[in-house]
C-alpha cells in the first residue's frame, strides 16, 4: 500500500523523551495507518475504520489492560 501521502500524528500520550511512541496517519482514503515513530520506515499496521474504532472502543474500555 502507498503510504506516501500519509501525514503522521504523535499520540498525544507519548512523552517527549524519545521513548515510546505511536503516530497515526487518518488522512488516507478508507484505512488507518498506524507506525513506530522510532521506526518510521519499518512496517506499519493498517486498519479499517470500522476496526480502528473497535480497537480504541477497546482501548478506552480497558480490554488490553
Amino acid at each position: 500500500m502507498d503510504l506516501s501521502a500519509a501525514v503522521w500524528r504523535k499520540s498525544t500520550r507519548s512523552a517527549s523523551n524519545g521513548g515510546q511512541c505511536v503516530e497515526v496517519a487518518a488522512n488516507l482514503p478508507n484505512v488507518i495507518a498506524v507506525r513506530d515513530s522510532k521506526d518510521p520506515d519499518g512496517h506499519k499496521l493498517i486498519f479499517l475504520p470500522d476496526e480502528w474504532r473497535a480497537f480504541i472502543a477497546g482501548v478506552k474500555h480497558g480490554e488490553f489492560d
